[in-house]
């Protein structure tokens, strides 16, 4: 057959099947190709393809030019070098093999070509890196080291698997063995490694405060802010002009104090409670008005924008604020006077806010309490303001009480303190405890953030339900999909509890009373965490679509502008919100804030992520030096691999491989979420108390593994 005639009959059937994948056996019996021409054909369609007049997809075969899907979202990398690329609608999951990403790497934002759909509708299509459209990761941190032929660094990251090579004079004079951030210059193909420029020194993996910094800037946190910023934050005066008091309500004769964290510095939030003669409370919620030193759009705003949030490390805090601001200007420190947004609410005896009002403010603490005091003051009734503080827990209880039998989530999720000596080792790994006084402040700010984004949506009358469509930053918390809600209903019957409520009919309340159901219970944990992983993220949007954890249909976040960028500019926003508005400045607002809550959504992420990773790094330190003990722990993880123990005490986390369970072969069972021996039937389950043994730590990589303690090594 001619050549030319070839080409165009097998165009011509690709075209007519637009999309559909042809072997190159279909389409020889298709043309009737004899077995003698079957090379000479199979080579004219390799030539087609490079000649760009068909595509090729893989293993699946050839499509017409035309047909070649590509889709555009975020690459995430495992550690086993394989990734997925999430696509912008973050719902749809694309598999890419390590020789199909070409140069991308973690976190790159990446244009990807599907070369194959999948089988069966749990599986993932699969697809090739074909551009990288933006590099998520520029600094990259990692150990230097000298070759014999050349010098590079090793990623700290195992889900980026290449070195990185650093030529000569571009290494900033760095030590073998040091830690540094390295940015990538040039990566022209994926069989060469990377080039790249040291662009600083972080010092050596055991010098104090390395490893976490390390964390910091992995994450491109900002860890120092510039000498303007620094000279502007220093040029803000502490003296209040008396033109700002005289047009504030004063509050500084009132009974007003804070209770933070013990080794807290940035107090943003002051509370204050009254009884009324018929038995009402009068709750008052009195906040850091930092916008009034920080104002829109100036570099100082434009930097605590780009943070958007203070970063608590396990050795540090990350201020969004300079400290000229977040610990003096602003703090609401005792005996000192200081600008505030309060939101005075009236309450009757059900716990119902029948009045409020919100009032810029000024106010003069007189006290700092930490926690501890506060709860050791409502416990042994000796201690400054005894009887307002036990009125307060009064109130914080009756609060929790009403607001769980109207559909929030009260999720006991277990948190550690980690204590470090002066060079930055681990001593210790405390539990916090929850305490009383944790949860009336909890309660107070809840309810004012409440507050608040009820009065922006509908004003005084917000019974009247009348929306006044003004733009807004909400704290949003989306429904749960179904399938995550079967997934964790499966899972929570397999441990043998009972899922309240009726087939398909899954909402806060039933969620609730599956957390009383298993309260005090050894998979009180577990299942908490199971069901925070079944939730949707938390995040802030101008689109307001309720908040499904805490049961609210409007909330906000306004009680920490301190710390929290979408808090500083909630405050902004009441205090426009007092005058008129026109629709262009809405539409120019909607725009703005829309910016803003994707920024801190952003942010927020990151810094939680810091704040885990930073935790994690020290519990394994702290490990390091234990080898041979043996601990309680409950099973926290079920994998192929083996199972996962979290230690009762400190919450530490580590494996014991399927290899190292005794006596049997023991095969994964997704269904029940156990490792079961296939000879005697001896079942590993989540959630199921085990005693192991401490036998592996590597710090660098953060792997802790264990045995089963009455196992012999």
């Amino acid at each position: 057959m001619d050549k030319k005639l070839l080409e165009k009959k097998i165009i011509d059937i690709l075209k007519h099947n637009h999309g559909r994948r042809f072997k190159t056996k279909t389409l020889a019996q298709r043309l009737n190709i004899s077995q003698s021409d079957y090379p000479s054909f199979r080579d004219l369609l390799k030539k087609m393809e490079k000649a760009g007049k068909i595509n090729r997809e893989g293993r699946e075969g050839y499509t017409n030019a035309g047909s070649a899907l590509t889709v555009t979202g975020t690459l995430h990398v495992k550690t086993q070098g394989y990734g997925f690329v999430i696509q912008d609608d973050g719902k749809t999951e694309i598999f890419v093999s390590q020789r199909n990403m070409g140069t991308a790497i973690h976190k790159d934002r990446v244009k990807v070509q599907l070369f194959a759909k999948p089988r069966r509708k749990e599986l993932h299509a699969e697809g090739k890196v074909v551009e990288i459209l933006e590099r998520n990761q520029s600094n990259i941190v990692g150990i230097f080291r000298e070759g014999k032929y050349f010098n590079y660094v090793v990623p700290d990251n195992l889900k980026i698997v290449w070195d990185i090579l650093i030529p000569p004079k571009m290494d900033l004079k760095a030590k073998s063995g040091q830690k540094v951030v390295v940015k990538i210059l040039e990566w022209e193909h994926s069989q060469l490694n990377p080039e790249g420029e040291i662009v600083e020194i972080l010092g050596y993996p055991d010098e104090s405060g390395v490893d976490v910094l390390s964390v910091a800037k992995s994450l491109d946190l900002p860890v120092s802010f510039s000498k303007t910023i620094l000279e502007e934050a220093e040029k803000i005066p502490q003296k209040i002009p008396a033109s700002e008091i005289d047009r504030r309500l004063d509050l500084r004769e009132e009974e007003i104090f804070t209770i933070d964290p013990e080794d807290a510095k940035d107090f943003d939030d002051a509370v204050s409670l009254e009884i009324l003669e018929n038995g009402f409370y009068k709750l008052g919620v009195h906040i850091a008005n930092v916008s009034f030193y920080v104002s829109e759009g100036h570099s100082l705003d434009n930097e605590a924008l780009h943070r958007g949030t203070s970063v608590y490390l396990v050795d540090r805090v990350i201020p969004m604020l300079p400290e000229r601001l977040s610990n003096e200007v602003c703090s609401l420190r005792p005996g000192e006077d200081r600008l505030t947004f309060s939101v005075i609410m009236i309450l009757n005896r059900k716990g119902v806010v029948t009045d409020y009002e919100i009032r810029e403010s000024i106010i003069r603490s007189k006290r700092r309490f930490s926690y501890e005091e506060v709860q050791e003051i409502i416990d042994s009734g000796n201690g400054d303001f005894t009887e307002t503080l036990r009125q307060m827990r009064d109130l914080g209880q009756l609060l929790r009480r009403k607001r769980i039998a109207e559909g929030s989530l009260d999720f006991e999720t277990p948190e550690v303190k980690v204590i470090l000596d002066d060079k930055g080792h681990p001593l210790e790994i405390r539990r916090v405890e929850r305490l009383e006084s944790h949860q009336l402040i909890e309660e107070f700010m809840l309810l004012a953030n409440r507050i608040v984004a009820l009065h922006v949506a509908f004003g005084k009358d917000h019974e009247q339900k009348k929306n006044r469509g003004l733009p807004f930053i909400y704290r949003v918390h989306p429904r749960p999909s179904q399938d995550k809600i079967r997934d964790f209903k499966n899972l929570v019957e397999t441990l043998g509890h009972k899922f309240p409520g009726k087939k398909g009919q899954v909402g806060q309340k039933q969620l609730q009373k599956l957390l009383e159901q298993v309260k005090s219970t050894p998979e009180e944990i577990i299942v908490n965490n199971l069901m925070l992983r079944s939730m949707m993220k938390a995040e802030y949007s101008t689109k307001n679509i309720g908040h499904f954890g805490l049961g609210f249909s409007h909330y906000t976040h306004f009680t920490s502008p301190i710390r929290r960028y979408p808090d500083l500019q909630v405050h902004r926003l009441l205090k426009k919100y007092e005058g008129k508005i026109t629709q262009d400045q809405k539409s120019l607002l909607e725009e703005k804030l829309s910016e803003v809550c994707k920024i801190a959504s952003e942010q927020e992420i990151r810094a939680l992520e810091a704040e885990r990773k930073s935790i994690k790094m020290k519990q394994v330190e702290f490990m390091a030096d234990k080898l041979g003990e043996e601990y309680f722990g409950i099973i926290s993880g079920v994998v192929p691999f083996g199972i996962f123990v979290e230690l009762e005490e400190t919450l530490v986390e580590g494996l014991v491989h399927v290899k190292d369970l005794p006596d049997d072969h023991y095969f994964y069972d997704e269904k029940k979420f156990s490792m079961i021996g296939k000879n005697t039937g001896v079942t590993f389950r989540l959630g199921n108390r085990i005693k192991v043994k401490l036998v592996r730590v590597k710090p660098n990589e953060n792997i802790i593994d264990f045995i089963l303690a009455d196992q012999k090594v």
